[in-house]
């Protein structure tokens, strides 16, 4: 059953990912946007969703291919795009560095950032979409 919502709670991220990278962005410049931490945070959640689920028994790049389509959507800079990725990895390596198998902690850990992560994409949506 847990494993059932945290997939639920994956697909509804995914779905408010996507329809958040759908959103045109306004303004000269996206790096001038209140958003931008949200965004980097974003990167880092996807980061660490990418390898805890993976280490959990996901098997897959879902989490990866969320960033991808991010780096799509907004189109970064290239010193932009760099703190993207620098936050994906950093999620990533984090915990890879803590974890060498699924835990308790790494599953409540995937339910946090799951959750975090709709929070923060209905909330950008919210606040910045039209």
């Amino acid at each position: 059953m847990d494993c059932l919502k945290a997939l639920m709670r994956a697909l509804i991220l995914s779905f408010a990912l996507l329809s958040f990278v759908a959103l045109p962005l306004r303004g000269a410049h996206a790096t001038d946007g209140p958003f931008e931490p949200g965004l980097v945070r974003l990167a880092e959640i996807l980061g660490s969703l990418h390898f805890l689920r993976n280490l959990c028994g996901e098997s897959g790049t879902q989490w990866r291919d969320q960033m991808e389509s991010l780096l799509e959507a907004e189109k970064p800079d290239a010193a932009r795009r760099a703190r993207f990725i620098a936050s994906f990895n950093h999620g990533y390596r984090t915990f890879q560095t803590t974890y060498t198998t699924c835990t308790p902690a790494a599953a409540a850990a995937i339910e946090r950032y799951v959750k975090e992560g709709e929070n923060l994409s209905r909330e950008i949506t919210v606040k910045y979409g039209n």
